[in-house]
């Protein structure tokens, strides 16, 4: 499969090439997910074309499904067609620590004022190698808690406590849904994909007090714990959920929540800046923000970062000082002031630079949200992601080569059940089949076979 998407790709002409651009100009492309933030980067980086003349900039940006894999494609195998490629904290550690990219300790050093201690701790140490250098750079951070429309609550009496819980939330949905008038008690992401679906449904997977695999790796995808947790999203997205919920990612669920159609969304803490745009959100001004809901365990929200890697083969073809500099305008400080000043402080990248915090614009903007997303990285535990110890890292996903397909699989049945074309029994039954084939395989090395 990883062949035959790295053939697809050797249609990507240009990468790190000299032509194309004009005499003695190089090409840099950079592979990236087309969130509303990247989107911005791209509208922005004709300025960094004025200031470094000698360089073009190609953008290849994909959703966020396909972004995985045409990247973990060429990636993984040499292909080389991108000089510059967006990955987050699941692949840059594992990638590191397989030869794929380039260290860039070396070239921040030698950045005058790029600052790589400015980035928030949790957020480093998440795109550093087993050496301990950081191998991509972020270009926003995020965590996830849940979103709900104050004034919604206000006229229904409701008050959730300060950490809310999941049959709290549940509640809540049942009270606020109201299909009559296009209102769904609650947004929560339906689509297949190991960073869709399976992100928010792995945070109440973990506070249910589930977990993937024990520590011989025997899968418990079928335990009492999964199955009650897998159960409870389902009914509760099918119940009160947003329409189309089986298709339903951060983008769509983004949409319905900014323009009105849902009491509350639990989902990446990046996503209040998106809601809080009086330009693009009917409920700006509107919205209170929560940690993550719990039931067993304490706390229960993700840690992601989108952030920026230069492959080795870049670094073969000698294109890496080129791409070095664009990566580090689009994760300087600097690139957060210029954000806030021309397109407007909402549109700034989250969670990545403690400097950004500090932007007396930025600290007005992003008062109702700001602290409530520092506080829910720095809670985000990937070492300790369950209630019962486990021989994997990650909270919202497992940081093994396998989950990406395996995450993919595993998706593809919690969305059937979700579309109701099987039952979650059903749905998780499948499972368990798929992970039982990647835990033997561990249970094998382990054995030293």
């Amino acid at each position: 499969m990883l062949a035959a998407l790295a053939l697809a790709l050797s249609g990507c002409a240009g990468a790190g090439d000299l032509g194309g651009g004009g005499e003695g100009q190089r090409t840099i492309t950079i592979a990236i997910v087309s969130n509303p933030q990247m989107q911005d980067a791209i509208a922005l980086s004709p300025q960094f074309e004025a200031e470094n003349p000698g360089i073009r900039l190609r953008f290849v940006s994909l959703s966020e499904n396909e972004a995985r894999a045409k990247i973990t494609a060429s990636v993984a195998t040499g292909g080389g067609e991108f000089d510059a490629v967006m990955i987050s904290n699941y692949e840059t550690p594992q990638w590191a620590a397989n030869g794929w990219l380039v260290d860039l300790d070396p070239l921040m050093a030698r950045t005058p004022g790029y600052d790589e201690d400015d980035f928030i701790p949790a957020v480093r140490q998440a795109l550093s190698g087993p050496d301990g250098h950081m191998y991509s750079v972020p270009f926003y951070g995020e965590s996830s808690f849940l979103m709900y429309r104050k004034d919604l609550f206000d006229q229904a009496g409701i008050t959730l406590s300060a950490q809310p819980t999941w049959p709290e939330v549940a509640a809540a949905a049942q009270k606020l849904d109201d299909p009559a008038t296009g209102m769904a008690g609650i947004c929560l992401r339906g689509k297949p994909g190991w960073g869709e679906v399976m992100a928010p449904f792995d945070t109440v997977a973990n506070t249910f007090g589930a977990r993937w695999y024990d520590m011989q790796w025997n899968a418990q995808l079928t335990s009492p714990q999964f199955r009650e947790a897998a159960n409870f999203y389902v009914d509760l997205v099918r119940r009160y959920g947003e329409p189309g919920a089986p298709t339903a990612g951060f983008s769509e669920c983004g949409t319905q929540f900014s323009q009105g159609n849902a009491a509350m969304w639990y989902d990446a803490t990046v996503a209040a800046g998106i809601v809080e745009n009086p330009e693009e959100s009917r409920v700006a001004g509107k919205v209170g923000y929560a940690p993550a809901p719990i039931v067993v365990k304490p706390d229960s929200g993700w840690l992601y970062t989108w952030s920026l890697a230069i492959p080795k083969t870049s670094d073969e073809k000698g294109s890496t000082s080129d791409t070095w500099k664009f990566l580090s305008w689009m994760t300087s400080k600097e690139y957060a002031q210029m954000v806030g000043e021309q397109l407007g402080w909402e549109h700034v990248p989250p969670g990545a630079r403690q400097s950004t915090y500090q932007i007396p614009e930025y600290v007005e903007a992003s008062k109702a949200y700001a602290q409530q997303t520092l506080d829910a990285i720095a809670a985000a535990d990937q070492q300790n992601p369950t209630v019962e110890p486990v021989p994997y890292t990650g909270v919202q996903f497992l940081a093994i080569p396998e989950f990406q397909d395996l995450g993919t699989r595993v998706s593809q049945q919690l969305s059937a059940a979700i579309a109701g074309q099987k039952s979650t029994d059903e749905a998780l039954e499948q499972a368990q089949v798929y992970a039982e084939t990647v835990g033997e395989s561990y249970q094998r090395q382990g054995a030293g076979q």
